[in-house]
């Protein structure tokens, strides 16, 4: 299978000229032993664009979002997030840097209420001491409102207002995953990794979580979303990258990508494989 060549690749950052570049991985590889999980992986994320990172199953995306993430650490290459080196950064400084994800398994506080985990998810944007809270200090007040207003907010936008108070795991699977966008933004942040966000969803229940994707991007965050689902990815996707062995093997357009006889061959095996 012949792959991007490097110099395509660079011809896709040069054709973002004007528009800043939130993400950048340039020659992103990791090894975990003797396995190559990501080789030479070159992707960039535009400010106010959501881009697509699809493949088959074991292809390095999770591995990917986890490194960019602060997760785990690459073995090789470099990543910059707004300008600033990002590859050997803790998970916590890259939430307050402006990263936010969300996770393949839903990771919710599952005893807390929506509105509870919309609140906590807020704390890493906070100032406030343990003194001040102890001693309910104006700053802590005000923080506290602050937090309360911006979930309400969240609550409003994901159509969660009647489920405030409902403990996050007793809410319907299509309502657990906007809750855990939500907290996601709950942090503020200038780019959102999304990973599998329509899991479990219904066709009804993935068109509506693409709106509101696509008024995130309106907002002015940039998104990285890994999915499964070729209707969201056509939904909500400016462009797309294609992994396949942890290499990047196809970047355009979403129509581009469909029609990419690489991916094509990714997903469905050349007629050697299925003759074998």
């Amino acid at each position: 299978m012949a792959l991007v060549e490097q110099s395509a690749t660079s011809q896709s950052f040069a054709s973002h000229r004007g528009r800043l570049a939130m993400l950048e991985l340039s020659g992103v590889s990791q090894s975990f032993g003797g396995l190559k999980a990501l080789s030479n992986v070159t992707l960039c994320v535009p400010e106010r664009r959501i881009v697509g990172l699809i493949g088959p199953n074991g292809a390095g995306k999770t591995t990917l979002i986890n490194i960019i993430s602060g997760l785990s650490h690459p073995t090789g290459g470099s990543i910059m997030f707004d300008g600033e080196p990002l590859h050997r950064t803790a998970p916590h400084h890259i939430t307050r840097l402006g990263i936010a994800r969300t996770y393949q398994n839903i990771r919710l506080f599952s005893e807390m209420t929506v509105l509870q985990n919309l609140i906590i998810g807020q704390h890493a944007r906070g100032h406030a001491s343990v003194l001040d809270a102890m001693v309910f200090a104006p700053r802590y007040r005000r923080e506290e409102r602050d937090l309360y207003q911006h979930a309400q907010m969240l609550l409003k936008r994901f159509g969660l207002e009647g489920v405030a108070q409902t403990a996050a795991g007793n809410l319907p699977y299509g309502d657990q995953r906007r809750l855990e966008i939500a907290r996601a933004l709950a942090t503020r942040p200038k780019l959102l990794l999304l990973d599998e966000p329509t899991a479990g969803m219904n066709p009804t229940e993935t068109r509506t979580l693409g709106e509101q994707i696509l008024t995130l991007r309106d907002d002015g965050i940039a998104i990285l979303v890994i999915e499964h689902d070729m209707s969201l990815i056509h939904q909500v996707c400016d462009e797309v990258y294609v992994l396949n062995f942890g290499q990047v093997i196809s970047h355009g357009t979403p129509n581009e990508i469909k029609a990419d006889p690489n991916v094509i061959e990714a997903y469905l095996g050349s007629d050697d494989d299925t003759s074998a």
